[in-house]
């Protein structure tokens, strides 16, 4: 293990992660957060020259659709299935006094 992790970098992430931790779960958390440092130098050391970068896995662009109002002014029909209306619109109970 390569990458070493001090009691302070412990402390300091725990405040501001506003964790108490014993220090049994302190040498825990030395020894994952050694771990995963140790996994990011392995992929820094991989042969990325002819990747292009990204910043998604999918090659997806923008999907949207045009914004098209489709149903219109259908006050009607969108009212038959209100359980009380008023003046063309739903009616609801009041909730602030």
């Amino acid at each position: 293990m390569a990458n070493t992790i001090s009691d302070e970098t412990i402390e300091y992430v725990g405040i501001l992660a506003k964790l108490e931790l014993s220090s049994e779960e302190k040498e825990a958390a030395k020894k994952d957060m050694g771990r995963m440092l140790d996994y990011i130098d392995m992929l820094n050391q991989l042969d990325t020259s002819g990747v292009e970068p990204m910043s998604h896995v999918f090659t997806r662009n923008n999907v949207f659709r045009e914004d098209i109002v489709t149903n219109g002014d259908d006050r009607e029909n969108m009212l038959k299935n209100a359980p009380d209306c008023k003046e063309g619109a739903f009616k609801v109970p009041k909730t602030v006094e």
